[in-house]
């Protein structure tokens, strides 16, 4: 491996360290979407029990246990539930967009990555062949193979090691944003229904004081 470094030239050093702030960045961001990733199904079904039997201090609790940005969107919610409908969409709308660049941190150093590797291995391959044609030039346009081999083989290197970063920092930046996706969507759905229940939920104090009323 050393070896290869060293026969690929300068460039070659800078192609690593674009594999390694890649590989940095998207096990963090895999690991940091792990945790934000939730069952939003199970949340959602004893979100809404409880709020149906006004057990809305457990409701609360049970956002609180749990972790991520659904959760926090819910518990926004909730924390002001006598709201109308109109609030209770600006609120969870809010805190989605507060949650949102949380989750795509970072994401653009690794497609930045993964359009810079492959330019870097090209100018790689630009220089090795200039160092060929120089080779030419001061051997007055005739060279052995082996006097050229070297430069061809620092360009040839720089282009296949920039490819090969620009590959896997693709594929993990587009693995990465899909995941993003999906929580985004999970974060719409839980908004959406929260509010619905709270709606609802005022919707039926009121009947009941109204009946009592009369």
């Amino acid at each position: 491996m050393l070896e290869i470094l060293q026969k690929g030239g300068p460039l070659m050093w800078i192609i690593l360290l674009c594999s390694v702030v890649a590989l940095g960045v998207f096990l963090e961001r895999l690991l940091y979407l792990h945790k934000a990733s939730i069952r939003v199904g199970e949340l959602l079904g004893g979100i809404s029990l409880l709020i149906r039997n006004n057990r809305i201090e457990e409701a609360l609790g049970e956002c609180s246990a749990s972790h991520g940005p659904v959760a926090r969107i819910l518990q926004a919610a909730l924390m002001r539930p006598q709201e109308e409908r109109a609030v209770l969409q600006s609120i969870t709308t809010d805190a989605a967009l507060l949650e949102i660049p949380k989750l795509e941190r970072n994401l653009p150093i690794l497609s930045s990555l993964a359009y810079v590797a492959p330019l870097v291995g090209l100018l790689g391959t630009v220089l090795g062949l200039l160092d060929a044609f120089l080779i030419l030039s001061a051997h007055g346009g005739f060279a052995t193979t082996a006097e050229l081999s070297n430069s061809v083989y620092e360009s040839l290197l720089n282009a296949a090691a920039g490819i090969a970063v620009a590959i896997p920092a693709f594929l993990g930046h587009s693995y990465l944003t899909s995941r993003v996706n999906d929580i985004i969507h999970d974060m719409e759905r839980g908004g959406i229904e929260v509010v619905n229940l709270l709606t609802d939920r005022a919707i039926r104090d009121g009947k009941r004081l109204a009946e009592q009323t009369t």
